[in-house]
Protein backbone atom coordinates (compact mmCIF):
# COMPACT_ATOMS: atom_id res chain seq x y z
CA UNK A 1 0.00 0.00 0.00
CA UNK A 2 1.28 3.50 -0.85
CA UNK A 3 1.03 5.77 2.20
CA UNK A 4 2.41 9.33 2.45
CA UNK A 5 4.53 9.92 5.55
CA UNK A 6 2.19 12.58 6.96
CA UNK A 7 -0.75 10.19 6.72
CA UNK A 8 1.22 7.47 8.54
CA UNK A 9 1.68 9.78 11.51
CA UNK A 10 -2.07 9.85 12.17
CA UNK A 11 -2.86 6.28 11.11
CA UNK A 12 -2.72 3.78 14.03
CA UNK A 13 -0.92 0.49 13.52
CA UNK A 14 0.35 1.64 10.14
CA UNK A 15 3.24 -0.77 10.35
CA UNK A 16 0.99 -3.85 10.35
CA UNK A 17 0.07 -3.31 6.69
CA UNK A 18 -3.20 -5.19 7.16
CA UNK A 19 -4.70 -3.45 4.12
CA UNK A 20 -2.33 -5.25 1.77
CA UNK A 21 -3.80 -8.56 2.97
CA UNK A 22 -7.34 -7.43 2.10
CA UNK A 23 -9.12 -8.93 -0.87
CA UNK A 24 -11.03 -5.64 -1.13
CA UNK A 25 -9.73 -2.42 -2.57
CA UNK A 26 -8.97 0.16 0.10
CA UNK A 27 -8.36 3.87 -0.08
CA UNK A 28 -8.43 6.64 2.52
CA UNK A 29 -9.56 10.22 1.92
CA UNK A 30 -9.02 13.33 4.04
CA UNK A 31 -11.71 15.83 5.04
CA UNK A 32 -11.43 17.50 1.61
CA UNK A 33 -12.11 14.20 -0.17
CA UNK A 34 -8.52 13.81 -1.44
CA UNK A 35 -6.99 10.35 -1.56
CA UNK A 36 -4.12 9.99 0.92
CA UNK A 37 -3.77 6.17 1.11
CA UNK A 38 -4.40 3.40 -1.44
CA UNK A 39 -3.68 -0.34 -1.27
CA UNK A 40 -2.30 -2.63 -3.97
CA UNK A 41 -5.65 -4.33 -4.57
CA UNK A 42 -7.28 -0.96 -5.27
CA UNK A 43 -4.51 -0.19 -7.77
CA UNK A 44 -5.20 -3.47 -9.57
CA UNK A 45 -9.00 -3.16 -9.55
CA UNK A 46 -8.94 0.47 -10.68
CA UNK A 47 -6.10 -0.15 -13.15
CA UNK A 48 -4.41 2.97 -11.87
CA UNK A 49 -0.97 3.32 -10.23
CA UNK A 50 -0.93 4.85 -6.77
CA UNK A 51 0.87 7.94 -8.06
CA UNK A 52 -2.13 8.77 -10.24
CA UNK A 53 -4.50 8.47 -7.25
CA UNK A 54 -2.73 10.10 -4.32
CA UNK A 55 -3.68 13.73 -3.75
CA UNK A 56 -6.57 13.61 -6.23
CA UNK A 57 -10.22 14.28 -5.37
CA UNK A 58 -11.77 10.80 -5.16
CA UNK A 59 -15.19 11.88 -6.34
CA UNK A 60 -13.98 13.83 -9.37
CA UNK A 61 -11.51 11.12 -10.37
CA UNK A 62 -13.49 7.92 -9.75
CA UNK A 63 -17.24 8.30 -9.17
CA UNK A 64 -19.40 7.95 -12.29
CA UNK A 65 -22.97 7.27 -13.37
CA UNK A 66 -23.89 3.92 -14.89
CA UNK A 67 -23.22 5.23 -18.41
CA UNK A 68 -19.85 6.66 -17.47
CA UNK A 69 -21.05 10.26 -17.15
CA UNK A 70 -19.61 12.50 -14.39
CA UNK A 71 -21.75 12.07 -11.27
CA UNK A 72 -23.08 15.23 -9.58
CA UNK A 73 -21.98 15.41 -5.96
CA UNK A 74 -25.60 15.77 -4.94
CA UNK A 75 -26.29 12.23 -6.25
CA UNK A 76 -23.19 10.48 -4.90
CA UNK A 77 -24.22 8.24 -1.98
CA UNK A 78 -20.62 7.24 -1.25
CA UNK A 79 -19.97 10.79 0.03
CA UNK A 80 -22.55 10.56 2.84
CA UNK A 81 -20.12 9.81 5.71
CA UNK A 82 -17.98 12.82 4.74
CA UNK A 83 -21.04 14.97 5.40
CA UNK A 84 -22.79 13.25 8.30
CA UNK A 85 -20.19 10.97 9.89
CA UNK A 86 -20.81 7.31 10.68
CA UNK A 87 -20.87 4.42 8.22
CA UNK A 88 -22.71 3.76 4.95
CA UNK A 89 -22.73 0.90 2.48
CA UNK A 90 -24.19 0.05 -0.89
CA UNK A 91 -24.34 -2.55 -3.63
CA UNK A 92 -24.22 -0.65 -6.88
CA UNK A 93 -21.98 2.28 -7.61
CA UNK A 94 -19.62 2.85 -10.50
CA UNK A 95 -15.92 3.76 -10.44
CA UNK A 96 -13.93 4.69 -13.53
CA UNK A 97 -10.78 2.68 -14.20
CA UNK A 98 -7.62 4.15 -15.61
CA UNK A 99 -8.41 2.74 -19.06
CA UNK A 100 -11.82 4.42 -19.12
CA UNK A 101 -13.87 1.30 -18.40
CA UNK A 102 -16.37 1.17 -15.52
CA UNK A 103 -16.19 -1.00 -12.40
CA UNK A 104 -19.44 -1.69 -10.54
CA UNK A 105 -18.68 -2.02 -6.86
CA UNK A 106 -20.16 -2.97 -3.52
CA UNK A 107 -18.76 -0.66 -0.91
CA UNK A 108 -18.50 0.36 2.73
CA UNK A 109 -17.49 3.86 3.83
CA UNK A 110 -16.74 4.80 7.43
CA UNK A 111 -15.33 7.94 8.97
CA UNK A 112 -11.85 7.96 10.55
CA UNK A 113 -9.18 10.40 11.71
CA UNK A 114 -6.71 11.66 9.09
CA UNK A 115 -3.93 14.11 9.93
CA UNK A 116 -5.64 14.91 13.21
CA UNK A 117 -8.97 15.70 11.54
CA UNK A 118 -11.80 13.28 12.47
CA UNK A 119 -13.62 13.91 9.21
CA UNK A 120 -11.66 11.64 6.88
CA UNK A 121 -13.12 8.43 5.53
CA UNK A 122 -12.01 4.84 4.85
CA UNK A 123 -13.47 3.21 1.73
CA UNK A 124 -13.45 -0.57 1.14
CA UNK A 125 -14.86 -1.88 -2.16
CA UNK A 126 -15.02 -5.00 -4.32
CA UNK A 127 -16.65 -5.87 -7.61
CA UNK A 128 -20.42 -6.03 -7.17
CA UNK A 129 -22.47 -9.07 -8.06
CA UNK A 130 -25.92 -7.61 -7.46
CA UNK A 131 -27.63 -4.86 -9.43
CA UNK A 132 -29.93 -3.94 -6.57
CA UNK A 133 -29.34 -0.61 -4.92
CA UNK A 134 -29.42 -0.71 -1.14
CA UNK A 135 -32.35 0.93 0.62
CA UNK A 136 -29.89 3.23 2.39
CA UNK A 137 -28.61 4.57 -0.90
CA UNK A 138 -32.12 5.15 -2.14
CA UNK A 139 -32.99 6.99 1.05
CA UNK A 140 -30.00 9.29 0.70
CA UNK A 141 -31.00 10.20 -2.85
CA UNK A 142 -34.31 11.71 -1.70
CA UNK A 143 -34.74 15.18 -0.30
CA UNK A 144 -36.91 18.28 -0.30
CA UNK A 145 -37.06 18.35 -4.11
CA UNK A 146 -37.97 15.60 -6.59
CA UNK A 147 -35.04 14.36 -8.65
CA UNK A 148 -36.09 16.16 -11.85
CA UNK A 149 -36.47 19.43 -9.96
CA UNK A 150 -33.04 18.96 -8.41
CA UNK A 151 -31.44 18.43 -11.80
CA UNK A 152 -33.31 21.41 -13.22
CA UNK A 153 -32.11 23.60 -10.32
CA UNK A 154 -28.50 22.55 -10.86
CA UNK A 155 -28.77 23.27 -14.58
CA UNK A 156 -30.32 26.69 -13.87
CA UNK A 157 -27.61 27.40 -11.31
CA UNK A 158 -24.86 26.74 -13.83
CA UNK A 159 -26.54 28.82 -16.55
CA UNK A 160 -27.43 31.74 -14.28
CA UNK A 161 -24.20 32.03 -12.32
CA UNK A 162 -21.96 31.84 -15.38
CA UNK A 163 -23.90 34.57 -17.21
CA UNK A 164 -22.13 37.39 -15.36
CA UNK A 165 -18.55 38.27 -14.52
CA UNK A 166 -19.63 40.65 -11.76
CA UNK A 167 -19.17 39.14 -8.28
CA UNK A 168 -22.00 41.18 -6.75
CA UNK A 169 -24.46 40.08 -9.44
CA UNK A 170 -23.35 36.45 -9.03
CA UNK A 171 -24.12 36.58 -5.29
CA UNK A 172 -27.49 38.21 -5.90
CA UNK A 173 -28.47 35.51 -8.36
CA UNK A 174 -27.20 32.76 -6.05
CA UNK A 175 -29.42 33.98 -3.21
CA UNK A 176 -32.47 34.13 -5.46
CA UNK A 177 -31.87 30.59 -6.71
CA UNK A 178 -31.95 29.01 -3.25
CA UNK A 179 -34.33 31.28 -1.30
CA UNK A 180 -37.20 30.55 -0.83
CA UNK A 181 -36.97 27.35 -2.89
CA UNK A 182 -34.70 25.48 -0.48
CA UNK A 183 -34.57 27.62 2.64
CA UNK A 184 -35.83 30.73 4.38
CA UNK A 185 -32.38 32.31 4.81
CA UNK A 186 -29.20 32.53 2.76
CA UNK A 187 -25.95 33.72 4.32
CA UNK A 188 -22.83 34.26 2.21
CA UNK A 189 -19.41 34.63 3.85
CA UNK A 190 -16.46 35.45 1.59
CA UNK A 191 -12.73 35.25 2.15
CA UNK A 192 -11.09 38.54 1.21
CA UNK A 193 -7.91 38.89 -0.80
CA UNK A 194 -6.23 40.16 2.39
CA UNK A 195 -7.02 36.89 4.20
CA UNK A 196 -9.97 38.13 6.26
CA UNK A 197 -13.65 37.16 6.23
CA UNK A 198 -16.60 39.33 5.23
CA UNK A 199 -20.27 38.44 5.69
CA UNK A 200 -21.38 39.64 2.26
CA UNK A 201 -25.10 38.82 2.48
CA UNK A 202 -27.72 37.81 5.05
CA UNK A 203 -30.98 37.56 3.14
CA UNK A 204 -34.46 36.25 3.98
CA UNK A 205 -37.63 36.02 1.91
CA UNK A 206 -40.65 37.75 3.41
CA UNK A 207 -43.75 39.45 2.07
CA UNK A 208 -42.90 38.36 -1.46
CA UNK A 209 -39.46 39.97 -1.58
CA UNK A 210 -35.82 39.39 -0.60
CA UNK A 211 -34.73 41.42 2.43
CA UNK A 212 -31.15 42.08 3.54
CA UNK A 213 -30.32 42.07 7.25
CA UNK A 214 -27.59 44.68 7.00
CA UNK A 215 -27.11 44.65 10.78
CA UNK A 216 -25.78 41.09 10.47
CA UNK A 217 -23.51 41.80 7.50
CA UNK A 218 -19.97 43.14 7.49
CA UNK A 219 -16.46 42.13 8.60
CA UNK A 220 -16.05 38.83 10.48
CA UNK A 221 -13.42 37.52 12.94
CA UNK A 222 -10.61 35.45 11.42
CA UNK A 223 -10.91 31.68 10.94
CA UNK A 224 -8.55 29.71 13.22
CA UNK A 225 -7.01 26.63 11.66
CA UNK A 226 -7.87 24.40 14.60
CA UNK A 227 -11.57 25.27 14.87
CA UNK A 228 -13.94 22.32 14.40
CA UNK A 229 -17.10 24.43 14.17
CA UNK A 230 -19.13 23.94 10.94
CA UNK A 231 -18.62 27.44 9.52
CA UNK A 232 -14.88 27.45 10.27
CA UNK A 233 -14.48 24.11 8.54
CA UNK A 234 -16.47 25.29 5.51
CA UNK A 235 -14.35 28.45 5.18
CA UNK A 236 -11.25 26.22 5.19
CA UNK A 237 -12.76 24.29 2.28
CA UNK A 238 -13.73 21.17 4.26
CA UNK A 239 -16.86 19.22 3.36
CA UNK A 240 -20.38 20.62 3.91
CA UNK A 241 -22.18 20.04 7.21
CA UNK A 242 -25.70 19.91 8.60
CA UNK A 243 -25.88 22.28 11.56
CA UNK A 244 -28.23 23.97 13.97
CA UNK A 245 -28.23 26.20 17.06
CA UNK A 246 -27.10 23.23 19.15
CA UNK A 247 -23.73 23.19 17.37
CA UNK A 248 -22.95 26.61 18.84
CA UNK A 249 -24.35 26.25 22.37
CA UNK A 250 -21.15 24.93 23.94
CA UNK A 251 -18.03 26.91 24.76
CA UNK A 252 -16.92 28.67 21.54
CA UNK A 253 -13.50 27.73 20.17
CA UNK A 254 -13.13 31.06 18.31
CA UNK A 255 -14.72 34.50 17.99
CA UNK A 256 -16.29 33.53 14.68
CA UNK A 257 -18.30 30.86 16.54
CA UNK A 258 -19.83 33.61 18.69
CA UNK A 259 -20.88 35.49 15.56
CA UNK A 260 -22.47 32.33 14.18
CA UNK A 261 -24.30 31.71 17.46
CA UNK A 262 -25.75 35.22 17.21
CA UNK A 263 -26.77 34.52 13.59
CA UNK A 264 -28.87 31.51 14.62
CA UNK A 265 -30.45 33.51 17.45
CA UNK A 266 -31.25 36.59 15.34
CA UNK A 267 -32.67 34.67 12.37
CA UNK A 268 -34.46 31.91 14.29
CA UNK A 269 -32.91 29.22 12.07
CA UNK A 270 -33.42 25.73 13.55
CA UNK A 271 -31.71 23.81 10.75
CA UNK A 272 -28.97 24.80 8.30
CA UNK A 273 -26.70 23.48 5.56
CA UNK A 274 -23.24 25.05 5.68
CA UNK A 275 -21.22 24.40 2.52
CA UNK A 276 -17.84 25.65 1.33
CA UNK A 277 -17.80 27.83 -1.78
CA UNK A 278 -14.73 26.47 -3.53
CA UNK A 279 -12.88 28.06 -6.40
CA UNK A 280 -10.52 26.27 -8.74
CA UNK A 281 -7.64 26.13 -6.24
CA UNK A 282 -9.07 26.95 -2.84
CA UNK A 283 -12.15 27.97 -0.90
CA UNK A 284 -13.41 31.49 -1.57
CA UNK A 285 -16.13 31.48 1.07
CA UNK A 286 -19.06 29.57 2.58
CA UNK A 287 -22.83 29.48 2.11
CA UNK A 288 -25.24 28.91 5.00
CA UNK A 289 -28.76 28.00 3.94
CA UNK A 290 -31.20 28.01 6.86
CA UNK A 291 -34.80 27.22 7.75
CA UNK A 292 -36.81 29.11 10.33
CA UNK A 293 -40.41 29.32 9.09
CA UNK A 294 -40.78 25.84 7.60
CA UNK A 295 -40.64 23.13 10.26
CA UNK A 296 -38.87 20.28 8.46
CA UNK A 297 -35.09 20.07 8.97
CA UNK A 298 -32.61 19.68 6.15
CA UNK A 299 -31.71 16.12 5.14
CA UNK A 300 -28.47 14.63 3.88
CA UNK A 301 -29.87 14.76 0.35
CA UNK A 302 -30.52 18.49 0.78
CA UNK A 303 -26.96 18.93 2.01
CA UNK A 304 -25.56 17.16 -1.06
CA UNK A 305 -27.61 19.46 -3.28
CA UNK A 306 -26.56 22.62 -1.43
CA UNK A 307 -22.92 21.54 -1.60
CA UNK A 308 -23.21 21.06 -5.36
CA UNK A 309 -24.80 24.50 -5.78
CA UNK A 310 -22.08 26.11 -3.65
CA UNK A 311 -19.39 24.40 -5.71
CA UNK A 312 -20.83 25.84 -8.93
CA UNK A 313 -21.10 29.25 -7.28
CA UNK A 314 -17.44 29.00 -6.29
CA UNK A 315 -16.33 28.51 -9.87
CA UNK A 316 -18.45 31.48 -10.98
CA UNK A 317 -17.07 33.70 -8.20
CA UNK A 318 -13.53 32.57 -8.97
CA UNK A 319 -13.98 33.60 -12.60
CA UNK A 320 -15.52 36.93 -11.56
CA UNK A 321 -12.65 37.69 -9.19
CA UNK A 322 -10.06 36.78 -11.79
CA UNK A 323 -11.75 39.00 -14.37
CA UNK A 324 -12.00 41.84 -11.85
CA UNK A 325 -8.27 41.60 -11.11
CA UNK A 326 -7.47 41.69 -14.82
CA UNK A 327 -9.82 44.64 -15.31
CA UNK A 328 -8.16 46.54 -12.46
CA UNK A 329 -4.74 45.92 -13.99
CA UNK A 330 -5.92 47.24 -17.34
CA UNK A 331 -7.72 50.22 -15.80
CA UNK A 332 -4.70 51.09 -13.65
CA UNK A 333 -2.45 50.91 -16.70
CA UNK A 334 -4.87 53.08 -18.63
CA UNK A 335 -5.14 55.70 -15.87
CA UNK A 336 -1.35 55.89 -15.48
CA UNK A 337 -0.97 56.43 -19.22
CA UNK A 338 -3.33 59.39 -19.20
CA UNK A 339 -1.34 62.62 -18.82
CA UNK A 340 -1.27 65.48 -16.36
CA UNK A 341 -2.61 68.54 -18.14
CA UNK A 342 -0.19 71.45 -18.59
CA UNK A 343 -0.84 74.85 -17.05
CA UNK A 344 -0.98 77.55 -19.70
CA UNK A 345 -1.67 81.23 -18.95
CA UNK A 346 -4.91 82.45 -20.47
CA UNK A 347 -6.38 78.94 -20.95
CA UNK A 348 -8.38 76.71 -18.61
CA UNK A 349 -8.18 72.95 -19.22
CA UNK A 350 -9.88 70.03 -17.49
CA UNK A 351 -10.24 66.34 -18.29
CA UNK A 352 -11.81 63.19 -16.89
CA UNK A 353 -11.83 59.50 -17.63
CA UNK A 354 -14.47 57.03 -16.42
CA UNK A 355 -14.42 53.25 -17.04
CA UNK A 356 -17.49 51.26 -18.01
CA UNK A 357 -19.96 51.40 -15.06
CA UNK A 358 -20.55 47.66 -14.83
CA UNK A 359 -16.80 46.94 -14.84
CA UNK A 360 -17.43 44.68 -17.81
CA UNK A 361 -14.86 46.06 -20.20
CA UNK A 362 -11.74 48.20 -20.44
CA UNK A 363 -11.38 50.26 -23.58
CA UNK A 364 -8.88 52.40 -25.41
CA UNK A 365 -10.30 55.87 -24.72
CA UNK A 366 -7.76 58.61 -24.04
CA UNK A 367 -7.16 62.34 -23.95
CA UNK A 368 -3.93 64.32 -24.16
CA UNK A 369 -2.71 67.92 -24.02
CA UNK A 370 0.84 69.21 -24.41
CA UNK A 371 2.71 72.45 -25.07
CA UNK A 372 4.27 72.86 -28.52
CA UNK A 373 6.78 75.43 -29.84
CA UNK A 374 5.39 78.83 -30.73
CA UNK A 375 3.06 79.15 -27.72
CA UNK A 376 0.79 76.44 -29.16
CA UNK A 377 -1.14 73.76 -27.22
CA UNK A 378 -1.74 70.33 -28.76
CA UNK A 379 -5.14 68.83 -27.86
CA UNK A 380 -6.09 65.19 -28.47
CA UNK A 381 -9.14 63.02 -27.88
CA UNK A 382 -9.16 59.45 -29.20
CA UNK A 383 -10.51 55.94 -28.95
CA UNK A 384 -8.80 52.71 -30.03
CA UNK A 385 -11.37 50.21 -31.29
CA UNK A 386 -11.96 47.35 -28.85
CA UNK A 387 -12.62 46.71 -25.17
CA UNK A 388 -9.78 44.71 -23.69
CA UNK A 389 -6.11 44.81 -22.74
CA UNK A 390 -5.17 44.91 -26.42
CA UNK A 391 -7.19 48.10 -26.85
CA UNK A 392 -5.56 49.69 -23.81
CA UNK A 393 -2.13 48.67 -25.10
CA UNK A 394 -2.93 50.00 -28.57
CA UNK A 395 -4.07 53.26 -27.01
CA UNK A 396 -0.66 53.68 -25.37
CA UNK A 397 1.14 53.18 -28.67
CA UNK A 398 -1.07 55.54 -30.67
CA UNK A 399 -1.00 58.21 -27.97
CA UNK A 400 2.79 58.19 -27.71
CA UNK A 401 3.32 58.22 -31.50
CA UNK A 402 0.95 61.15 -31.94
CA UNK A 403 2.69 63.14 -29.23
CA UNK A 404 6.09 62.40 -30.80
CA UNK A 405 5.04 63.39 -34.33
CA UNK A 406 3.31 66.55 -33.09
CA UNK A 407 6.44 67.71 -31.27
CA UNK A 408 8.75 67.42 -34.29
CA UNK A 409 7.71 70.71 -35.90
CA UNK A 410 4.91 73.12 -36.68
CA UNK A 411 3.10 70.98 -39.25
CA UNK A 412 -0.66 71.13 -39.57
CA UNK A 413 -2.92 68.62 -37.74
CA UNK A 414 -3.82 66.87 -41.01
CA UNK A 415 -0.15 66.19 -41.84
CA UNK A 416 0.50 64.82 -38.33
CA UNK A 417 -2.56 62.55 -38.38
CA UNK A 418 -1.74 61.30 -41.89
CA UNK A 419 1.73 60.33 -40.69
CA UNK A 420 0.20 58.66 -37.63
CA UNK A 421 -2.21 56.72 -39.84
CA UNK A 422 0.65 55.26 -41.86
CA UNK A 423 2.52 54.32 -38.69
CA UNK A 424 -0.52 52.62 -37.13
CA UNK A 425 -1.03 50.53 -40.25
CA UNK A 426 2.62 49.58 -40.33
CA UNK A 427 3.43 48.66 -36.73
CA UNK A 428 0.16 48.00 -34.88
CA UNK A 429 -1.50 44.96 -36.45
CA UNK A 430 -5.32 45.03 -36.49
CA UNK A 431 -5.39 48.31 -34.56
CA UNK A 432 -7.90 50.93 -35.62
CA UNK A 433 -8.64 54.17 -33.83
CA UNK A 434 -10.58 57.40 -34.08
CA UNK A 435 -8.94 60.66 -33.08
CA UNK A 436 -9.28 64.44 -33.15
CA UNK A 437 -5.97 66.29 -33.09
CA UNK A 438 -6.13 70.07 -32.66
CA UNK A 439 -3.70 72.97 -32.27
CA UNK A 440 -4.79 75.83 -30.02
CA UNK A 441 -2.83 78.82 -31.35
CA UNK A 442 -2.47 82.23 -29.71
CA UNK A 443 -2.81 85.05 -32.25
CA UNK A 444 -0.94 88.35 -32.17
CA UNK A 445 -4.13 90.01 -30.98
CA UNK A 446 -4.04 87.81 -27.90
CA UNK A 447 -7.07 85.82 -29.00
CA UNK A 448 -7.04 82.10 -29.82
CA UNK A 449 -7.64 80.04 -32.95
CA UNK A 450 -8.35 76.29 -33.04
CA UNK A 451 -7.08 74.24 -36.01
CA UNK A 452 -7.98 70.54 -36.14
CA UNK A 453 -8.47 67.43 -38.20
CA UNK A 454 -10.83 64.59 -37.38
CA UNK A 455 -10.19 60.89 -38.13
CA UNK A 456 -13.60 59.30 -37.70
CA UNK A 457 -14.27 60.68 -34.21
CA UNK A 458 -17.40 62.43 -32.82
CA UNK A 459 -17.05 66.17 -33.54
CA UNK A 460 -15.97 68.54 -30.76
CA UNK A 461 -18.59 70.90 -29.37
CA UNK A 462 -18.04 74.68 -29.28
CA UNK A 463 -20.07 76.65 -26.73
CA UNK A 464 -19.91 80.43 -27.24
CA UNK A 465 -20.36 83.01 -24.52
CA UNK A 466 -23.35 84.47 -26.38
CA UNK A 467 -25.35 81.27 -25.79
CA UNK A 468 -24.83 79.64 -29.19
CA UNK A 469 -23.49 76.10 -29.61
CA UNK A 470 -22.01 74.38 -32.63
CA UNK A 471 -20.51 70.98 -33.38
CA UNK A 472 -17.21 71.34 -35.24
CA UNK A 473 -18.01 68.88 -38.02
CA UNK A 474 -15.52 70.19 -40.60
CA UNK A 475 -12.11 68.57 -41.13
CA UNK A 476 -13.51 65.03 -41.15
CA UNK A 477 -11.89 61.92 -42.57
CA UNK A 478 -11.82 58.12 -42.04
CA UNK A 479 -10.48 56.53 -38.89
CA UNK A 480 -6.87 55.36 -38.49
CA UNK A 481 -5.63 51.89 -39.42
CA UNK A 482 -7.91 51.14 -42.40
CA UNK A 483 -5.03 50.86 -44.87
CA UNK A 484 -6.59 53.56 -47.07
CA UNK A 485 -4.73 56.72 -48.02
CA UNK A 486 -7.35 59.48 -47.68
CA UNK A 487 -6.60 63.13 -48.28
CA UNK A 488 -6.95 64.61 -44.82
CA UNK A 489 -7.91 68.26 -44.39
CA UNK A 490 -7.73 70.87 -41.67
CA UNK A 491 -10.47 73.11 -40.31
CA UNK A 492 -10.23 76.19 -38.14
CA UNK A 493 -12.33 78.46 -35.96
CA UNK A 494 -11.54 81.58 -33.94
CA UNK A 495 -12.42 81.34 -30.25
CA UNK A 496 -13.71 84.57 -28.69
CA UNK A 497 -13.33 85.09 -24.94
CA UNK A 498 -15.70 82.93 -22.92
CA UNK A 499 -15.67 80.12 -25.49
CA UNK A 500 -15.63 76.49 -24.29
CA UNK A 501 -14.58 73.52 -26.43
CA UNK A 502 -15.70 70.03 -25.34
CA UNK A 503 -13.83 67.04 -26.82
CA UNK A 504 -15.24 63.62 -25.86
CA UNK A 505 -15.45 59.94 -26.79
CA UNK A 506 -18.59 58.19 -28.00
CA UNK A 507 -19.41 56.66 -24.59
CA UNK A 508 -20.66 60.09 -23.52
CA UNK A 509 -23.43 60.27 -26.12
CA UNK A 510 -24.22 56.70 -27.23
CA UNK A 511 -27.16 54.83 -25.71
CA UNK A 512 -29.31 51.82 -26.51
CA UNK A 513 -32.37 53.92 -25.70
CA UNK A 514 -31.95 56.87 -28.05
CA UNK A 515 -30.29 57.85 -31.30
CA UNK A 516 -26.83 59.38 -31.68
CA UNK A 517 -28.40 62.67 -32.73
CA UNK A 518 -30.41 62.75 -29.51
CA UNK A 519 -27.24 62.11 -27.52
CA UNK A 520 -25.45 64.98 -29.24
CA UNK A 521 -28.42 67.27 -28.66
CA UNK A 522 -28.39 66.38 -24.98
CA UNK A 523 -24.67 67.17 -24.79
CA UNK A 524 -25.20 70.54 -26.50
CA UNK A 525 -28.06 71.50 -24.19
CA UNK A 526 -26.29 70.49 -20.96
CA UNK A 527 -22.96 72.06 -21.98
CA UNK A 528 -24.70 75.38 -22.62
CA UNK A 529 -26.47 75.20 -19.25
CA UNK A 530 -23.25 74.40 -17.37
CA UNK A 531 -20.72 76.50 -19.31
CA UNK A 532 -20.78 79.43 -16.89
CA UNK A 533 -20.23 77.49 -13.69
CA UNK A 534 -16.74 77.48 -12.03
CA UNK A 535 -14.39 75.61 -14.34
CA UNK A 536 -13.04 73.28 -11.65
CA UNK A 537 -16.36 71.43 -11.45
CA UNK A 538 -17.42 71.74 -15.09
CA UNK A 539 -15.99 68.48 -16.43
CA UNK A 540 -17.46 66.22 -13.73
CA UNK A 541 -20.80 68.03 -13.82
CA UNK A 542 -21.04 67.62 -17.58
CA UNK A 543 -20.14 63.95 -17.35
CA UNK A 544 -22.82 63.33 -14.72
CA UNK A 545 -25.49 65.25 -16.64
CA UNK A 546 -24.90 63.76 -20.08
CA UNK A 547 -23.66 60.20 -19.69
CA UNK A 548 -26.51 57.74 -20.43
CA UNK A 549 -27.62 55.41 -17.63
CA UNK A 550 -27.30 52.37 -19.91
CA UNK A 551 -23.79 53.33 -21.01
CA UNK A 552 -21.57 50.23 -21.37
CA UNK A 553 -18.44 51.97 -22.66
CA UNK A 554 -15.58 54.00 -21.25
CA UNK A 555 -15.71 57.79 -21.45
CA UNK A 556 -12.84 60.24 -21.87
CA UNK A 557 -13.43 64.00 -22.04
CA UNK A 558 -11.21 67.07 -22.49
CA UNK A 559 -12.66 70.55 -21.90
CA UNK A 560 -10.89 73.82 -22.80
CA UNK A 561 -12.20 77.29 -21.95
CA UNK A 562 -10.91 80.71 -22.94
CA UNK A 563 -11.66 82.95 -19.91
Amino acid sequence: MRVPEDALESWPDAGERWWDRCDAGVYLVDAHGRIVVVNAQAERMLRRPADSLLGRDAHDLLHRGERGEPLPRSRCVMRQPLLTGGTAQGEREWLERGDGSLLRVSWVVTTCRVDGDPNGALILFHEAGSPVLEEEGARIATGSLPELDRLALLAETTTTLTSSLDAGETLRQLVRLVVPLLGDWAVIDLLTEEGGVSRAAVVCYENGDWTHREDLEGPMPPVPRGSSMPLSRALRGVTATLAGPQNYQGPPDADIALVQRELFRATGMHSACIAPIRGVREAVGAMTLGRSARPEPFTTADLLLVEDIARRAGLALDNARLYERQRRVAETMQRHLLPQLPRVPGVEMGACYLPAPRASQVGGDWYDAFVLPGDVIGLVIGDVVGHDLDAASGMAQVCNMLRAYAGEGEESPSVIVDRLDRAVTRIAEDTMATVVYARLERLESGRFRLRWTNAGHPPPLLVRSDGRTRFLEAGGGPLLGTGLRPRRVDARVDLPPGSTVVMYTDGLIESHRHSLDEGMERLSRQALALAHRPFGSLCEALLTAVRPEDNDDDVAMLVVRIP
